[in-house]
């Protein structure tokens, strides 16, 4: 085994460790700062257009505020990828219902480049043929991605009702 200056083996590699770990802690720094307030607008602002879109029945604004890496999760199906399935999704939403949805953010975290919006939702379908509107409550956990001129998208969204499951 060889020494140097009398250092063990086990010394030097906790040495090295840790010269390691403060390497990369500093490749870590943002070329940039972020103004959180700013990024916060930012998110809400998109939400209250975004929200705005799906409580007019709008199609075009909600397709216009959606891209190819937008991808809709939602419970007992498989996920809506990409902007034509999500318009296709959303068109057949609002030729069924009037929909009146409402959400409460509980937890943003803004991180560089993507944020996080935790929260929930109140959504009350009325369906176009008439009849008693259908209420669902629930969670929503979205995740935003900064754009290249600094606005904020939704990339993902995941919801959940607070509701049981119907039995079969």
């Amino acid at each position: 085994m060889v020494r140097l200056r009398g250092q063990s083996a086990g010394r030097r590699f906790a040495a090295l460790s840790c010269t390691v770990m403060i390497l990369a802690a500093c490749g870590t720094i943002r070329p940039h700062a972020t103004d959180t307030a700013a990024d916060l607008a930012g998110i809400t602002a998109f939400n209250a257009r975004y929200l705005q879109a799906i409580n007019d029945g709008d199609i075009a604004t909600l397709s216009s505020l959606t891209n190819d890496d937008h991808m809709m999760i939602s419970p007992n199906r498989p996920p809506v990828s990409g902007k034509a399935a999500n318009d296709a999704a959303n068109g057949r939403s609002f030729q069924l219902s009037k929909i009146d949805e409402t959400w409460i953010p509980v937890e943003t975290v803004i991180e560089g480049h993507l944020a996080y919006q935790r929260g929930t939702f109140t959504v009350v379908a009325h369906p176009k043929t008439g009849g008693a509107g259908r209420t669902t409550h629930g969670n929503f956990l979205r995740i935003y991605r900064r754009q290249p001129d600094g606005s904020w998208w939704m990339t993902r969204d995941m919801f959940s009702s607070d509701q049981p499951a119907a039995a079969n």
